[in-house]
Parts: C-alpha cells; sequence; structure tokens
C-alpha cells in the first residue's frame, strides 16, 4: 500500500474529493473538564493551499492540529489527511506528514546538516538521498553555512526554518506548522513568511496555526476563525473582512468609566456606524460610508460630556473580524 493511499476499508469515501484535510464533527474534550477544547469542527483543506487556524491563545488551535498529526486522540468525530484516518492509521498517516511544533525539538547531539539527514534516513530514504536531500533544504532555507554547527548555535529564526526544513525532508503531502512564529524577532518572521511563501509556491499543502491576523492576513489563502474550540467564520481574509460591512475603523480611546455610554452614543448618533464594541480600553468603531467621521465621533462624545483621549482610523482587518465576532480583542 502506498503511503499516500487510505488503508482498505478505508472510509475516504467520505472526504471532499479535493481536500487533503477533512474533519467531521472532531472534538475533544480533555478528562478533569467539562468543556469542549475543539467542538464539533468541520473542516477542508485544499491541495495546494495555505489554511491557517486563526484565534486567541485557549481557541482549540495547537488540539486541533494535534488531532489532525496524531499526538492527540479525540473524543469523537472522525480526522482525515491525505485520505488517511488519522486515529484508525496513525503510522500511515505520519508518513504523509510533517510537523513544526511550538517547542524547538531539534536534536542537540547532532550538527545543522546531521539533524536533516537522519530524519531522512528515519523515513527510509538511502544514505545518497538523504545526504542530497540534507544539502538542498540547507541551501533553500539559507542555512547552507550553518551545516557542520551545532544547532544550539542557531538564532531562533534559524532554528525555526531549521525546523521547517527538517519537517519536509520525506516530502509530506501537507505540512503542519502550530504558530510558527511565536517569538521571533520581526525579521526572523519575514524570513520564515519568505520560505513559506516559496514552499507554497512549489504547491505545498500548509495547514499554520496563529494568533496573529497579520500573519493570517499575509500568507493564508483560506482562514478559520474559532474561539473557545468552535468554529466562528470560514474564508479567505478579503471575504471575513467584507463581512464587516464596514469600511472604515475607528477606535476611539476615553476614560473607563465612560466607554460603555460612549458606545451607546457612537451608535446611536454617528452616521454610518455599525457597531460600537468595548475592547479593553477603547471602543472599537465599524464604519461604513460616513464622511468627516472623526469629527463626528467628537461631536457626540462632546453632547454627553465624554472626553476622548485618543482616536485612530485604519481600514477593517481580521482582528475587527473577531471583535465583530465575539466582542473582544483577539489578544484577549
Amino acid at each position: 500500500m502506498s503511503a499516500t493511499q487510505a488503508p482498505a476499508g478505508e472510509t475516504a469515501d467520505r472526504v471532499t474529493p479535493d481536500a487533503v484535510i477533512h474533519t467531521e464533527e472532531l472534538t475533544k474534550v480533555y478528562p478533569g473538564t467539562d468543556f469542549a477544547a475543539v467542538d464539533r469542527l468541520n473542516l477542508d483543506v485544499r491541495a495546494g493551499e495555505i489554511f491557517g487556524l486563526l484565534g486567541p491563545n485557549g481557541a482549540g488551535k495547537t488540539t486541533t492540529a494535534g488531532m489532525l498529526t496524531t499526538r492527540v486522540i479525540p473524543t469523537s468525530g472522525g480526522a482525515f489527511v491525505g485520505g488517511i484516518d488519522v486515529v484508525k492509521h496513525p503510522v500511515a498517516a505520519k508518513q504523509v506528514i510533517g510537523v513544526v511544533p511550538q517547542t524547538n525539538t531539534l536534536d542537540r547531539s547532532l550538527s545543522v546538516w546531521e539533524n536533516l539527514y537522519f530524519h531522512g534516513r528515519f523515513f527510509g530514504m538511502s544514505a545518497r538521498t538523504a545526504k542530497a536531500e540534507a544539502t538542498h533544504r540547507l541551501e533553500q532555507f539559507r542555512l547552507a553555512d550553518r551545516g557542520p554547527e551545532p544547532v544550539a548555535s542557531l538564532s531562533g529564526g534559524m532554528a525555526q526554518r531549521l525546523m521547517v526544513a527538517r519537517a519536509i525532508m520525506h516530502h509530506p503531502a501537507t505540512l503542519f506548522l502550530d504558530e510558527p512564529t511565536a517569538g521571533l524577532d520581526p525579521q526572523s518572521r519575514l524570513a520564515l513568511w519568505e520560505v513559506l511563501g516559496e514552499l507554497h509556491r512549489e504547491g505545498q499543502t500548509i495547514l499554520l496555526t496563529t494568533h496573529y491576523m497579520e500573519e493570517a492576513d499575509q500568507l493564508c489563502d483560506r482562514l478559520a476563525i474559532i474561539d473557545h474550540g468552535k468554529l466562528l467564520a470560514l474564508g479567505t481574509p478579503a471575504e471575513l473582512k467584507a463581512t464587516t460591512g464596514a469600511d472604515t475603523v475607528v477606535t476611539v480611546v476615553a476614560t473607563p468609566e465612560d466607554l460603555d455610554r460612549l458606545c451607546g452614543v457612537l451608535e446611536s448618533e454617528v452616521e454610518g456606524v455599525q457597531q460600537a464594541a468595548r475592547v479593553d480600553g477603547s471602543v472599537v468603531v465599524s464604519v461604513r460610508g460616513a464622511a468627516r467621521i472623526v469629527p463626528q465621533v467628537f461631536g457626540a462624545a462632546e453632547r454627553h460630556d465624554i472626553d476622548i483621549t485618543d482616536v485612530s482610523v485604519a481600514e477593517p482587518s481580521l482582528e475587527t473580524v473577531f471583535i465583530n465576532l465575539t466582542g473582544k480583542d483577539l489578544r484577549e
């Protein structure tokens, strides 16, 4: 049986034809808890796309990725990767996936090059093929000059690139990345984005989890916004931002005791306001088609003796989508 084929008797006929990843009512309830970390999640990820799971910490993103990569056993529901049931056939599933976890799992007893070489050998490559592939990947990921060095000598960004290189050494059908740029400096983050973009152009299917809205917007063909284990919205970044019904987002800062009152004032008295939501120490206002919005905001506040300390104006973002869906900031 090929590693990319579903084992005999598999229920691959239930999988959407062009879906590389497919879940059916996927649910995880951890022992000792009474809530679902992932609650009846239904997803299809198409071949060749970068698909993002976007949500705050604790939303269920890592648990979802864990179930799809055989590290977490679902409580109920189904999960398929490459047509393979990952619960029934975890060994077969591991042959068609590459995984980059949140933590650094590089072997510190090996050199940079050896981390790739021995990974290839573990997945059945001949010595010659593993050597050639390890050298190629180091060049592709801008690490060729680091090959003989210990992995401890790498910066955080370099180590993350090496983990991605290792994860695709055996040419997996699907690459999973769990918060791939968490903790990286901006330059290292951009370098990793560039690498992922190259893999995408080569046709690599990628699923990544992130709580960075800019990362999701920049990288993902489609994404699912999740919170408390539930799917809230699904679509391209442009489609999701269009659901806000706004073309401008105004963030207004005032004294905490006035924020709730300010929400009501802006919704009732300012032209074009679709929604006003209190987020931390500010009010986020979604506006459509209103001219001179800032003077209108100040005017409404003055009429009700509300002191505004700061105002900023921006286009709708995925953050706006999340606020509209949940009434809270993505970072909460």
